[in-house]
């Protein structure tokens, strides 16, 4: 754990300032006097000079005319404590599976379609287990559902607002094992909603450092008294009595109800699923409490009242292509795996007895290997299915998994808004989902005047095919109740100076009831062939930890399957190969 944290505001200033510093277990915090500006760098380094802080208590004032002094205010989290939390030791485990497994005496070529984080993950965890993983992306961008691209200013624009959660196990291995952790700014451990009802205000739910969980998670919720009553506490905590009780088999069996019917048969009141659930809902996967499986709700709930920073969360530092998707890629490059861009699969080719022969990419180009993996989302692998393939119940069942329609936003305004926070906010609007001020809670949007608000659109279903300017409009009105000193629709206050829209016409699986039982295991029952993606089948769902650990099951399946493989190649030569 970094000692000196992540700086996060610095300010010059010809006014005498003064500069607290003290250590706070084993991070340094510090607040200073006078205005001040928002600004995040990562580690120890900052502006390419090293942050040294003494290791006792001090003040330091430095009352100099002309010179403008150095003012920090303060810090990012220190990386909570995960190590042993029983979900980080076996996600761990399964890592350290793939480095001790025995090295086989022919790696297997994997070729994988999709340079998403399941399809790196699987690649990665191939090349661990010393096999040759050849991933194609179909598009000249990493990342797949976590894309994002530059503009002509130099800025960056993403698929989706990412934020990463103490109760993401493999996701925290996987950037332990890069080495960059330092990569995640980690926030305030909070969980902030606007208020409808009063335009500009907040209200937080704040979980104590000093108490373990689940008592931390109780205890934010008792102190909550602006949206929910005490007997809608008490309810809702009957409600979640059987799941508590219940356990995971209890969780599994709530498939069947979406979160607005089960909250009625528990005899919930339907103000906690307004005040609370919409905007979870809309959170999780994109969709309204009267869609979702409650199965979903369960999971998250569980993870965050059972692990004492299960709900942590944590920005990433800068762009997902680069800071976490190209370490990815060296790592695989360095143990001889290759992964090339551009390069789009048009057929799925099958041999006679109907398994995989090859890949026909879209520009002629055949690739050929031991293995093939599709690591797409599941509406491209069902375009991608070969006629043979579908009526076999394995993939028949993947009519009902559809991908859910999700809109991002980003909005370069004119000026500093005040109205929000170092962290991410939960809208409670009608077309808003959840949205953060990335000029003061990532270090890749600094800027010290303007802020840039990225939004999530949701639900999108009725929005996806509008234009952008309608899509900014309807979110200048929502900002407009969410700022109401400092935004206006008409922007005669803070004026837009650019914006970027990214539609998803469909992103993750959408978790709708009774869609649990059609989701595949990551073994396919044709020989040599898998699928990654969060709609296989793990425990976590439509989401980043999910693609991870799905990507990690696909390469357990592969090497498990090695010796029927390594035969199969003997009897049909196949090489990861250009025809």
């Amino acid at each position: 754990m970094s000692q000196f944290g992540h700086v996060s505001a610095v300010n010059l200033s010809g006014h005498n300032q003064a500069i607290k510093f003290w250590n706070s277990g084993s991070t340094w915090r510090c607040v200073a006097s006078g205005q001040v500006n928002a600004l995040s760098f990562g580690g120890s380094d900052s502006m390419g000079q090293k942050v040294r802080v003494p290791m006792t208590n001090v003040v330091i004032s430095r009352p100099r005319k002309d010179v403008c002094p150095l003012q920090v205010v303060c810090i990012d989290y220190p990386r909570p404590e995960l190590e042993n939390t029983v979900n980080f030791l076996e996600a761990a485990y399964l890592s350290s599976s793939f480095r001790s497994s025995s090295r086989p005496t022919k790696p297997l070529e994997v070729v994988i379609a999709g340079a998403g984080l399941a399809g790196l993950s699987t690649a990665k965890y191939l090349a661990d287990a010393g096999h040759k993983p050849i991933l194609l992306e179909a598009r000249d961008v990493l990342g797949g559902k976590v894309a994002a691209w530059k503009d002509d200013d130099g800025d960056w624009y993403e698929t989706g607002l990412h934020i990463f959660f103490g109760a993401y196990p493999n996701v925290q291995n996987l950037f332990g094992e890069l080495g960059i952790n330092d990569r995640l700014q980690w926030k305030e451990h909070s969980m902030i909603f606007a208020m409808p009802d009063k335009p500009g205000e907040f209200s937080r739910f704040d979980f104590p450092d000093v108490l373990p969980a689940p008592l931390n998670g109780i205890w934010a919720i008792l102190k909550n008294n602006e949206m929910l009553t005490w007997p809608e506490k008490v309810k809702f905590a009957i409600g979640l009595l059987p799941a508590m009780l219940g356990g995971q088999a209890y969780v599994e069996a709530q498939d069947g109800l979406s979160v607005k019917d089960w909250m009625r048969k528990q005899g919930v009141p339907d103000r906690v699923t307004t005040e609370v659930f919409i905007a979870m809902s809309k959170a999780l996967n994109f969709i309204n409490p009267d869609e979702l499986s409650m199965q979903c709700i369960l999971i998250a709930l569980n993870r965050f009242l059972q692990e004492k920073h299960g709900s942590k969360m944590a920005f990433l530092d800068g762009s997902p292509p680069e800071r976490l998707c190209m370490p990815i890629v060296d790592h695989i490059e360095s143990l001889g795996g290759e992964v090339r861009l551009n390069s789009r699969i048009q057929k799925i080719e099958l041999n006679k007895d109907g398994t995989v022969k090859s890949f026909l990419l879209s520009n002629g180009t055949v690739i050929k290997g031991d293995a093939y993996v599709i690591a797409t989302p599941v509406d491209i692998l069902k375009l991608l299915l070969p006629q043979e393939w579908k009526e076999i119940p394995y993939f028949r069942k993947l009519d009902k998994l559809v991908g859910v329609p999700v809109i991002n936003v980003h909005i370069w305004f004119d000026r500093k808004l005040k109205n929000t926070y170092d962290h991410l906010l939960f809208s409670r609007s009608n077309l808003l989902s959840v949205y953060a001020d990335m000029s003061v809670t990532c270090k890749e949007y600094y800027d010290p005047n303007k802020s840039m608000l990225e939004l999530v659109f949701a639900p999108a279903e009725e929005w996806i095919s509008r234009s952008d300017s309608d899509i900014i409009d309807a979110t200048m009105n929502e900002l407009a109740r969410l700022f109401p000193d400092e935004i206006s629709a008409d922007q005669s206050k803070a004026k837009i100076l650019k914006y970027h829209v990214v539609k998803t016409p469909r992103s993750v699986y959408k978790t709708v009831p009774g869609c649990e039982p059609c989701r595949p295991l990551q073994r396919s029952p044709l020989e040599g062939f898998y699928l990654a993606g969060d709609y296989t089948k793990q425990k976590y769902l439509a989401s980043m930890e999910g693609a991870v650990l799905s990507g990690k099951f696909c390469a357990q399946a592969i090497v498990q399957d090695y010796e029927l493989l390594a035969a199969r190649r003997q009897e049909v030569p196949a090489e990861a190969s250009i025809a």
